[in-house]
């Protein structure tokens, strides 16, 4: 996030005298968006006039196209040529790449290749930064315009031919009526304007000269150079005249230009009568003209056509080029007649001008001129004052008309044909500009009339203009609301002239639109049966997106817009707004959304205050927002976003695409998701895929690391110490995202709940978005960035599931598990330190699947089990080594003396000797004071040999230890543990009398099973291992499976109404807690204030029982403090009155895991890894079964799971422990089990042998008995009487 201070700063080509003469030029050609004469009197109240050109939408689109030319150029000339510096380290500088390159052959981009790249290149976020600093803009032509021919042009024939037929009325038609006069408002008399209504629109080139002097057209050809690939994709886009145009329109290629086509318009000054007032466009790719000076009426002023914009690369010095810069808009037959009682069209207003004299405020201030920049772009730069711009930034007196609209996907051609002075009354005929000429089949580019000036003429012609501000400025709303935004969209979907583009819907009908609790609707002031004139069309279109544009690229604009007074948003009243104004212009709402969203990376006031030590890191004080404007500016771009996505009304498939997305897919094949069809999720690739909305939530996401790296600041700056913490804006954004039932707008209930539904979801959809986007494919991740700012969103979410109504699946993205590696990956990530700036995708578990980290976390648990294994065979070969006959040791004592004492660390596995009648002693006299290695090694139970019994411990034997040891361990009788009754939940003894070791041994007996991946026919409560893992157990839902009963009564208390009854005198409760103690009730008053220790029994026997402390006055719970009172009640139940106990066993629990992949786990997933799944499905077990001896169809077979399905629970987990020594399935189900039928023999008789089992293996043995009947009665006899192994 810093900057390479070694390297010199680029020299911007938009900056300093030549951007303060761009904007001045666009401030007298762009058409400014006034208020209709039709539109409603309430939106008056909202208009205000817009001072600052960077404010003006039409100034904006033009700069930026504008800029874009610039950056290409400069990006073509990188790659091609390079900048000389010896020490340049872009790596897509031509220069570097020929240095690093060395004594090798490099081949130099060709034209085509080079435009490509640097289309690209210019279209990434920041492009700036990819530009080489020591880049300097070339002052000669490019390459570009070296295959371009220019020769004067023949007229064709329908040009002659109209010229003959219709010479009188053109000139009519253009010719200014010499007494118009111009109303307070900018409107006309009524001949005027009926002149103007059937007078085409002018094209007039951006330039000037002599009274006099004639035009002549010039054909531009462009001569093939090389061989064209018709195959190739990158040739048949970027090699088209449109792609062409950004380098043929840079300002040293203009000049270049301008200066050949005088050259050849003079070399034709022969045929100069005979093609004067003639139209100059007949070839297929018509892509500019160079023209005359502006043709002015009869007062002097000049006549603009706004259809088109002219960016000169030498501004009043030579002819320029001009450019189209507008976007998609109508365009308006001039030849429509104006019918009786419609509305007028505003008519042309006088825009006056001086030296350029603009007002850079943003408001409706009245006369004072702001200096600094405005928040916009990354193309803005500091807006000069008015006395510093140049002289040539001037332009004389304009009479701006309403001008005919342009099309954003047809490269206009611009022609003129006249010129004029700037003499008052001087009326110059001008010729008529008719777009309607043959198109031509060949490559040839029609070029119009131009002249060019002398200096001095054009010196004294700007020296002659008068130095005023403009009397009418351009006109925008101040702020939006719902109903501004349902009658702007109204107006542009009445009009047909809203965006094209790809959401879904496309519109909203009558049927979506929804409205505020006012029952006046706003419309235009118009008749019904009248036709809508197309200008004022455009007149409305222009409005409607400088408005958009206005208030949605300004922060402080949006805060008044969408927030309430307390600085919050109505969320579904948002998400309404930006779903009309999505779909009406959805670019125009992403781009300026993205304007605006650059104010969220000012620093905060306090980090640029003098005193903090942080402020000469910043270079000049910048506008800053609170976190809580943050938040609600950073909420407003994300209900944008949301918006975007296809409408969908049914929470269902609202999940199923979500999990759709999740796996990085675009359809599914498989599961619940397949039902959706195809069309959705084709609308959901187009709305997730728009590069527009995808910048944004780039931007959104960037701010959210950038706003945390500040509160970070702050908190390091010991300056700030006393100063007021603001809340984490992260926690500010998704309070505001939380379902509110109050809300402006008038929504059904069921729109109410499938929006609290939609906003989560979707907008974990975008963050999944960029994250599949960005990913490289490595579990190492940035920290940074957008996808940094993607995890703390999700993570934050995440910790707010519940308010946000979310589930844990909603959060999972598959397509991050499904391509790492299972083995290797969760290994590495133990060494892994993250950082600030890099992170690992393990560190944000929730986004994989149960069933994933369960494999990461039992392939860490089998790196080091088999790290110990390696480890103990190592030194066991050395030992071997040193004590084998001939070794160094030769003597026979020595040799057993040491062999003895390496056989523990030499020892391959951990082999433990169990008697089946002493299991638990013995267990607990070979597991003491174990190190820590030997426990880490595979564990191998040799159980009740000492008896006779014949067992290789391949896992079942293992299984059947834990069994019969835990149940021990656990027996109420043994006095460590009680089990609840009801729910056969077991938690731990409050005082008991067993010592802490024994704890921490059982403890290390849970470890050894769950680091060897066995199950426990255990039961505890889900709040154990929120307190294994570190979570705390403060919610009545965390003890809701271990104590229903109490928690149904803690939820009684806290709902009880008070105007039912005092809470006192309703439950009758004390502030302590009580509980059992070796018979005795013991009760402790419950005090935070004080220490909290409860009390233990004492052996000796004079002891006081300690029943003789319970209290006898503590203070009753009351609706004041009941709250406090479940609090505190929780706390002691789970921690305070079983903390010695608890400790110690948790210290045993933690010794053979890692304590890092502990926090892989959920704490219903550890539960499922320690308990397993205790319900068997006997459908999904036949699922898994397979058979050895005979086949699924085979009758016994059939009769068995016949037989087998009529068990009941217990039965069934009988069975289960019978094949496979333990009566719980593994987490995952049954597909994680062996579990083989095979068939033993025949059997005819009753007494017919029972079946038995290889329970390492998974194995029943069955015979085949001569019916049903004996196979059921031989089967339950072996699953209800089986103990002991065979071969287990």
């Amino acid at each position: 996030m810093t900057i390479d201070t070694s390297r010199p700063a680029p020299s911007g080509c938009g900056c300093g005298v030549l951007d303060d003469d761009l904007l001045a030029a666009l401030w007298e050609r762009a058409p400014f968006p006034k208020l209709p004469l039709d539109a409603p009197s309430e939106i008056r109240e909202l208009v205000v006039d817009v001072e600052n050109p960077k404010r003006v939408y039409t100034i904006h689109r033009a700069s930026r196209r504008h800029h874009l030319q610039l950056l290409i150029d400069r990006f073509v000339i990188q790659l091609r040529n390079g900048c000389g510096n010896s020490a340049c380290s872009t790596t897509t500088c031509f220069t570097y790449r020929k240095r690093a390159a060395g004594k090798s052959p490099i081949r130099r981009y060709n034209p085509n290749s080079a435009r490509t790249l640097a289309v690209y290149l210019a279209s990434q976020d920041d492009p700036e930064t990819r530009l080489c600093p020591y880049l300097q803009p070339s002052a000669k032509p490019s390459d570009a315009i070296a295959p371009l021919h220019l020769a004067p042009k023949s007229p064709s024939t329908r040009e002659r031919v109209k010229a003959r037929l219709s010479p009188s009325k053109s000139q009519g038609r253009l010719r200014s009526p010499p007494d118009r006069k111009t109303s307070p408002r900018g409107g006309q008399d009524v001949h005027a304007r009926k002149a103007d209504a059937s007078a085409p629109s002018l094209t007039v080139p951006l330039g000037s000269r002599n009274v006099g002097d004639d035009s002549v057209p010039v054909q531009l050809i462009e001569k093939p150079v090389g061989k064209k690939d018709y195959r190739s994709f990158a040739a048949a886009v970027f090699g088209t005249a449109a792609f062409k145009m950004l380098e043929w329109l840079a300002p040293n290629n203009m000049e270049a230009l301008s200066d050949r086509i005088e050259t050849s318009r003079f070399s034709a000054k022969s045929n100069l009568e005979t093609q004067a007032n003639q139209s100059s466009n007949e070839a297929s790719d018509q892509l500019f003209t160079i023209g005359t000076a502006p043709p002015r009426d009869n007062t002097g002023r000049e006549l603009t056509n706004a259809s088109v914009r002219k960016i000169n690369g030498d501004i009043g010095s030579s002819p320029g080029i001009s450019t189209v810069v507008n976007a998609t808009e109508l365009h308006p037959s001039p030849s429509t007649e104006r019918t009786s009682g419609e509305t007028a069209t505003r008519p042309p207003h006088l825009r006056k001008k001086s030296n350029a004299q603009i007002r850079t405020s943003s408001g409706s201030q009245s006369s004072k001129a702001v200096m600094e920049s405005v928040v916009g772009s990354a193309d803005d730069v500091l807006f000069v004052p008015p006395d510093k711009i140049a002289k040539c930034a001037a332009r004389p007196p304009t009479h701006r008309p309403v001008v005919e609209p342009r099309s954003e996907d047809i490269i206009n051609t611009v022609r003129s044909t006249s010129q004029s002075s700037c003499e008052h009354g001087t009326k110059d005929p001008l010729v008529q500009t008719d777009g309607s000429e043959d198109a031509s089949s060949s490559s040839e580019l029609d070029i119009g009339s131009m002249s060019l000036p002398s200096e001095d003429s054009s010196i004294e012609a700007l020296s002659d203009c008068p130095s005023e501000l403009d009397s009418y400025l351009p006109q925008s709303l101040s702020r939006l609301s719902p109903e501004a935004v349902n009658f702007l969209c109204d107006v542009l979907q009445e009009d047909a002239t809203t965006e094209r583009h790809m959401l879904e819907p496309a519109a909203i009908g009558d049927s979506l639109r929804r409205y505020t609790s006012r029952r006046k609707i706003w419309k235009r002031n118009r008749k019904v049966h009248v036709p809508y004139s197309k200008n004022l069309k455009y007149e409305w279109k222009l409005f409607v997106e400088q408005s958009i544009f206005h208030v949605l690229s300004d922060p402080q604009a949006l805060l008044e817009s969408f927030t309430s007074h307390d600085g919050l948003i109505d969320s579904q009243t948002v998400w309404y707004c930006m779903l009309r104004l999505t779909r009406a212009a959805p670019h125009l709402v992403f781009d300026s959304l993205w304007i605006a969203m650059t104010g969220l990376f000012a620093p905060p006031k306090s980090l640029q205050m003098s005193q903090s030590s942080t402020a000469k890191m910043f270079a000049s004080p910048q506008r800053s927002f609170s976190n809580a404007e943050t938040a609600a500016l950073m909420a407003i771009g994300f209900h944008a976003l949301v918006a975007a996505a296809p409408l969908v009304t049914e929470s269902r498939r609202l999940f199923d695409m979500s999990r759709i997305r999740s796996h990085g897919l675009l359809l599914t094949g498989s599961g619940p998701a397949a039902e959706q069809r195809t069309t959705l999720s084709l609308q959901y690739e187009d709305a997730f895929n728009d590069d527009m909305a995808l910048r944004l939530v780039r931007r959104l996401l960037m701010a959210i690391v950038t706003r945390h790296s500040f509160d970070e600041l702050i908190d390091l700056d010991l300056n700030m110490v006393d100063c007021l913490k603001e809340t984490d804006v992260l926690e500010t954004l998704l309070s505001q995202l939380e379902p509110s039932m109050q809300s402006s707008m008038r929504f059904s209930k069921p729109e109410r709940s499938m929006h609290e539904k939609r906003i989560p979801i979707l907008l974990l959809d975008w963050a999944r978005t960029v994250m599949i986007q960005e990913w490289t494919g490595n579990p190492d991740v940035p920290g940074e960035g957008a996808f940094g700012g993607a995890l703390k969103l999700i993570s934050a979410m995440y910790r707010k599931r519940q308010s946000l109504l979310l589930g844990d699946i909603h959060f999972r993205c598959e397509f991050f598990g499904d391509r790492l590696d299972s083995m290797d990956m969760p290994v590495a990530w133990l060494s892994y330190v993250s950082t600030r700036q890099n992170a690992h995708l393990l560190d944000y578990p929730f986004i994989f699947e149960p069933a994933s980290l369960v494999t990461y976390f039992r392939a860490i648990n089998f790196s080091t089990m088999s790290h110990s294994y390696e480890e103990a065979t190592s030194l066991q070969l050395r030992v071997r080594m040193i004590t084998e006959p001939g070794s160094l040791v030769t003597e026979l004592h020595q040799r057993s003396a040491l062999e003895d004492l390496l056989r523990t660390p030499a020892s391959k596995f951990l082999i433990l000797n169990i008697r089946r009648d002493e299991i638990l002693t013995d267990a607990f006299d070979q597991l003491w004071r174990r190190e820590q290695r030997e426990l880490l090694r595979p564990l191998k139970i040799h159980l009740g040999e000492d008896s006779g019994e014949e067992g290789y411990d391949y896992g079942g034997v293992q299984q059947e230890f834990f069994r019969l040891a835990i149940a021990e361990a656990l027996d109420p009788n043994y006095g460590a543990f009680t089990i609840d009754s009801r729910t056969r939940m077991t938690w731990f003894q409050p005082g008991s009398l067993q010592p802490e070791w024994k704890y921490e041994l059982i403890g290390l007996l849970l470890s050894l099973a769950v680091y060897n991946g066995l199950t426990l026919p255990v039961t505890f409560p889900k709040a154990l291992y929120h307190k294994l893992l570190g979570e705390p157990v403060t919610e009545l839902h965390h003890i809701a499976d271990g104590w229903p009963e109490l928690a149904s009564g803690l939820t009684n208390l806290l709902e009880w109404n008070e105007n039912d009854g005092a809470v006192e005198d309703i439950f009758v409760l004390t502030y302590e807690f009580s509980t059992t103690m070796l018979g005795q009730p013991v009760t402790r008053q419950m005090d935070p204030s004080q220490a909290e220790s409860w009390p233990q029994p004492s052996l000796h026997f004079n002891a006081e029982p300690l029943s003789a402390d319970n209290p006898t006055d503590a203070p009753s719970v009351t609706g004041e403090n009941r709250n406090a009172f479940v609090s505190d009640y929780i706390r002691y139940l789970t921690d305070v009155s079983v903390a010695p106990q608890y400790e110690a066993f948790a210290r045993g629990f933690r010794t053979c895991l890692q304590p890092k992949s502990l926090t892989l786990l959920t704490p219903s997933l550890l539960q499922a890894i320690v308990e397993g799944t205790q319900e068997i499905d006997i459908a999904e077990l036949r699922a898994v079964a397979r058979y050895s001896g005979w086949d699924a169809n085979h009758r016994t077979v059939r009769d068995f799971w016949s037989v087998v399905k009529k068990f009941d629970d217990r039965m069934r987990r009988k069975l289960l422990e019978f094949v496979t020594s333990s009566d719980r399935l593994p987490v995952g189900g049954a597909g994680n089990i062996q579990f083989v039928i095979q068939k033993n023999g025949e059997e005819d008789g009753e007494s017919a042998r029972l079946p038995t089992a290889y329970t390492c293996y998974g194995h029943l043995l069955l015979p085949e008995y001569r019916d049903k009947e004996v196979l059921r009665e031989r089967l339950s006899m072996a699953v209800e009487n089986a103990e002991g192994f065979g071969f287990a």
